[in-house]
């Protein structure tokens, strides 16, 4: 495998490269976290699409296939579905607020008092995204280099920390727009036909396989109901999400772009459950049905072409993990630590440079992040309880407070609050996998949100008036002149 170690080699290498050409060109804050505001469309879309497909969408994706068939890219589907939402509908308002955060966001919108809380509940969520991320380090480099769990885990998470806390969202941009072209290549143009060739192509697989293998709905209607719920309505609130959309030079980039990145998720989806259904063809009994990426890579790949896919896998787990890393750290610095130490950021400030400040920080979320990557065993679990939260806790107040003109400061802190704390109570009744938590939390959310909304003093015309303002694109900053690299 020296020609494969080569080519996993390169790319981590040039992924540290990368970093340093960031840090080059992140001299103010808004450099650092977002880029500046001035993607253009091709690299929105990448780096959008690079974000959102992680460890879970390929490895997983591939895994869901090979239990499912062609109803395993539900899960793939919902994600794209939500950045074809969030792009459609919300992208061109939330670019054009010139925020950093989330609950910036709930702060212009319900006068700066529900900043706090809901900073707590994304870090909590983009923590164990940025976990997550990274444990899957440890699958890749086992099939690679055969080193144990927690080596595999601290190398994977070194590189992503070193790359992302040098140049900020510069680095990331750049590393993503990389891993896009390296999983496109990998996963859909190299994998994908192999597959499905060495499988004995499309007939064969029908004729081995169960005929619910090929049913678009085989895998259920409750669970593709839940996968909606958790990953579209996910996609529409995620920090880490909104911190790309915040990236866009313009109200078209973030629009457009998005959906471009949106449909090539659609199309990604299905490209993984094929992979896993040509994979069960082949391996009709292996232990795990996560094992199946690996399992197919490693035996049916040629030299060289199984490096590249490999390092597909590894793009996509750094992806995530970067962009979570980067949003975990900016909630921790902006939303939370300023707040408590009293000495809040100033909307739209791209003039300080806090570089220095954001990247300790993103440092300090690195290092946590890693070590309880290595203490915790139950992935799963750990993003079921972080997209619950999400969802339950931060879905009403966000789309409240961008659909609805009566909802209120009390209302969205009361929405939060019960809705968090019913998504708790419900893990710990019926189980952290269980679907009812959040579909109660939710309700639970929304209905404390309308009545206490309705029951309180309507939110003062001035901030109405300033959220007006800066939805229209007015009152905030202009994002600096665009960058040729970045068209």
């Amino acid at each position: 495998m020296a020609v494969d170690y080569a080519v996993i080699v390169v790319y981590l290498v040039g992924m540290l490269a990368m970093g340093w050409w960031g840090m080059r060109r992140a001299k103010s804050k808004s450099e650092f976290l977002v880029a500046g505001r001035r993607l253009g469309p091709w690299m929105y879309s990448g780096t959008m699409a690079a974000i959102v497909l992680g460890g879970a969408s390929t490895i997983g994706g591939v895994g869901l296939g090979y239990q499912y068939g062609l109803s395993g890219a539900w899960m793939v589907f919902a994600i794209g579905l939500g950045l074809l939402a969030l792009s459609v509908f919300f992208s061109a308002r939330i670019a054009r607020l010139k925020v950093y955060t989330v609950s910036e966001m709930l702060d212009l919108r319900y006068g700066g008092r529900a900043g706090l809380i809901s900073g707590v509940v994304m870090w909590a969520y983009t923590l164990m995204l940025a976990v997550t991320s990274t444990i899957a380090y440890a699958t890749i480099f086992d099939v690679l280099f055969d080193i144990n769990r927690t080596v595999a885990i601290i190398l994977g998470g070194t590189i992503v920390v070193a790359y992302s806390t040098l140049g900020g969202m510069w680095s990331i941009t750049i590393t993503d727009m990389v891993q896009f072209v390296v999983k496109t290549i990998g996963v859909l143009l190299l994998l994908l036909p192999i597959a499905v060739v060495k499988a004995g192509g499309f007939s064969e697989m029908k004729a081995k396989l169960p005929t619910e293998y090929f049913d678009p709905l085989g895998i259920g209607g409750e669970t593709i109901f839940t996968y909606v719920l958790i990953y579209t309505f996910g996609m529409l609130i995620g920090q880490d999400i909104w911190q790309r959309v915040f990236t866009a030079r313009g109200d078209r980039t973030a629009r457009w772009g998005g959906t471009v990145a949106g449909t090539y998720c659609l199309v990604y989806a299905i490209a993984g459950a094929v992979i896993g259904t040509a994979a069960k063809v082949m391996y009709p009994k292996l232990p795990s049905a996560d094992a199946a990426f690996a399992t197919i890579v490693k035996d049916e790949l040629p030299v060289g072409v199984r490096g590249l896919v490999l390092a597909a896998a590894l793009a996509a787990v750094m992806s995530t993990s970067s962009g979570a890393l980067i949003a975990c750290a900016t909630v921790a610095n902006n939303d939370i630590w300023s707040r408590l130490r009293g000495a809040v950021a100033s909307q739209g400030d791209g003039e300080r440079d806090e570089v220095r400040g954001n990247r300790a920080f993103i440092l300090i979320m690195g290092v946590a992040v890693i070590v309880i990557a290595i203490a915790l065993n139950n992935v799963v679990e750990a993003l079921t309880v972080a997209y619950n939260l999400l969802v339950g806790g931060l879905l009403v107040p966000i789309l409240g407070g961008l659909l609805w003109r009566r909802g209120t400061a009390a209302g969205a802190l009361a929405a939060v609050a019960v809705g968090g704390t019913a998504v708790i109570g419900l893990m710990a009744g019926y189980g952290i996998l269980a679907n009812e938590p959040v579909y109660y939390g939710l309700l639970a959310s929304l209905a404390v949100y309308v009545v206490v909304s309705l029951a309180t003093k309507p939110t003062d015309a001035a901030v109405l008036t300033a959220w007006r303002e800066r939805l229209a694109g007015r009152g905030a900053e202009e994002p600096a002149t665009p960058d040729p690299v970045t068209v």
